[in-house]
């Protein structure tokens, strides 16, 4: 993924003549399962690209708005008609009365649906030649909704989605034109669904570190959103404290969005429930924000046991170590 996407002078369809045989599509399934593992996992092919493929969107994303023209490609039309689904079975599955605030039951309704269902809606994304992945694909599709036992959602839940597009990229159904697309249409439609399911089932946050983490559910939009605000004129990221540039600019700026969000739901002082961020408001500009959220984010997430130890790996993502 990061070599096809990366290398500007090769075309799509110079990528496209050897995918059919390249790949022995297989169920994912879980390979870390003890701290010492993880050193497999920083080797691997998975790794590698799954990196690859959110540095290469952060590129893509740099200094440009949500209303910049991009093309739509029938592919992403597919992948919004899908999500507007999950989104339409929140609608047919009310919360139900129980004693317990949290952790609403129906949620397991809700998730049982797309249990049935991920494979058939894979498919209608899939090229018909591709058909035979969409098992493999299927499952972070399911992972990247929470988890049905324990009614949480969070950053490994999320990184399963940004998986399950790289995967998409990999068989190409996706394509490099459809970079800005993919930030700013999937992942942003992809965010409010999220955003719907952890305000009507009351999610818990997965693994969550508090105020001491960045946010309670995300990690890749504030990167994607801190990429889109580097050079701008005006905005500097001690703004975002301010409640009017937010409410002024957040339908053109992921992060602001974010914060927007994080400020309907949350109540009390800013720095307090919301420390880390916070303090990236003292940072001097967007660039350094960016840098600063990719290495946090290598640390924080995808260097953590207890997020990973869930992460699962096909023949797409692969445990393989990369090739010397």
């Amino acid at each position: 993924m990061a070599e096809t996407e990366q290398s500007s002078g090769s075309s799509h369809e110079d990528d496209k003549p050897p995918s059919p045989v390249s790949f022995n599509f297989i169920v994912p399934k879980k390979e870390i399962s003890m701290v010492p593992d993880m050193g497999k996992w920083k080797r691997s092919q998975a790794y590698a690209d799954y990196m690859g493929f959110i540095l290469t969107l952060n590129e893509a994303v740099k200094g440009k708005k949500f209303t910049c023209e991009y093309q739509v490609s029938e592919t992403v039309e597919k992948v919004l008609a899908m999500l507007g689904t999950l989104d339409r079975w929140i609608d047919e599955t009310p919360p139900v009365d129980q004693p317990s605030r949290f952790g609403n039951k129906a949620y397991r309704s809700w998730y049982a649906k797309l249990e049935q269902d991920a494979e058939t809606l894979v498919m209608s994304i899939l090229p018909s030649d591709r058909h035979d992945a969409a098992p493999e694909i299927a499952v972070y599709l399911k992972e990247s909704v929470g988890n049905s036992t324990r009614i949480d959602y969070g950053t490994g839940h999320e990184a399963a989605f940004a998986a399950f597009l790289c995967c998409l990229c990999k068989v190409g159904a996706l394509r490099m034109e459809d970079q800005l697309a993919i930030v700013f249409k999937v992942f942003d439609k992809y965010l409010l669904v999220m955003r719907k399911l952890q305000k009507t089932y009351r999610m818990e946050p997965a693994g969550s570190q508090g105020v001491w983490g960045l946010d309670d559910f995300q990690f890749l939009p504030f990167i994607w959103g801190s990429a889109q605000l580097i050079d701008h004129p005006t905005l500097e990221p001690r703004h975002f404290l301010e409640e009017k540039p937010v409410n002024e600019y957040h339908q053109d700026y992921m992060f602001l969005e974010c914060i927007k969000f994080i400020n309907e739901m949350k109540t009390g002082p800013f720095a307090e429930h919301s420390n880390q961020l916070w303090n990236i408001s003292a940072v001097p500009s967007w660039s350094k924000v960016n840098q600063g959220l990719i290495r946090m984010y290598k640390a924080e997430c995808l260097e953590k046991f207890p997020v990973i130890q869930h992460f699962k790996f096909g023949s797409l993502l692969s445990i393989q170590p990369v090739k010397p």
